[in-house]
């Protein structure tokens, strides 16, 4: 057995362990932790197969914002799972409609690389050879080009969606002082001072 058929075996089943204890763990923070590890274990799967950027974008992106993100909302928020498994059985028959329907699809993509092997390796029309680029300038010269107005439309949902986010978010709590910039700018001399006389050998009162 090669090396990189070991490292291969080795990442693939310490990161289908890690899915399992994702589902099967009682504790939300320990399924976030093995989700983290599934993501960094699916890193290494992405960096046999060359594409390294892949990699690093699944450790930067997943396991050091989304992931480490959603452990300190677990970990901060005081949420009470056994009221939101209250209703599971409501929802048995669409999550089973729905695992059927990726079951489904994972035995046709595995059925089709079993019979044809070259028709799930053999390259899209337009996509980049193998030739003195990285992967890297690869993707970024079929993204900035070919799908540009795709990306670009991408961030604009993101965009609208962190605005929704923060206006949905927003309660105005009595009490706090705000800072309000309009009034700071039209401020004038006479509503910033206030000129008293003291007479001698008297204090102000607070």
């Amino acid at each position: 057995m090669s090396a990189v058929a070991a490292f291969f075996y080795l990442f693939s089943a310490v990161a289908v362990a890690s899915a399992f204890m994702v589902v099967v763990s009682r504790n939300p923070v320990y399924s976030v932790l093995f989700l983290i590890l599934a993501f960094v274990n699916a890193a290494g799967l992405f960096l046999l197969m060359g594409a390294e950027f892949l990699a690093m974008i699944l450790v930067v992106v997943y396991v050091g914002a989304v992931a480490v993100l959603f452990l300190f909302v677990v970990m901060m928020l005081d949420v009470d799972f056994s009221e939101l498994r209250q209703g599971f059985i409501n929802y048995l028959p669409v999550g089973a409609m729905v695992g059927i329907a990726l079951l489904v699809e994972i035995v046709l993509v595995v059925g089709t690389w079993t019979i044809s092997p070259d028709l799930i390796r053999a390259p899209a029309p337009g996509a980049a050879t193998a030739a003195a680029i990285s992967n890297t300038e690869a993707i970024g010269q079929v993204l900035y080009t070919r799908y540009i107005y795709f990306f670009q439309a991408a961030g604009l949902i993101l965009l609208v969606a962190m605005i929704g986010a923060i206006v949905l978010t927003l309660r105005e709590r009595p009490g706090v002082k705000r800072q309000d910039i309009g009034a700071q700018v039209a401020r004038t001399k006479a509503t910033a001072m206030e000129v008293r006389k003291v007479a001698s050998g008297a204090g102000l009162e607070g």
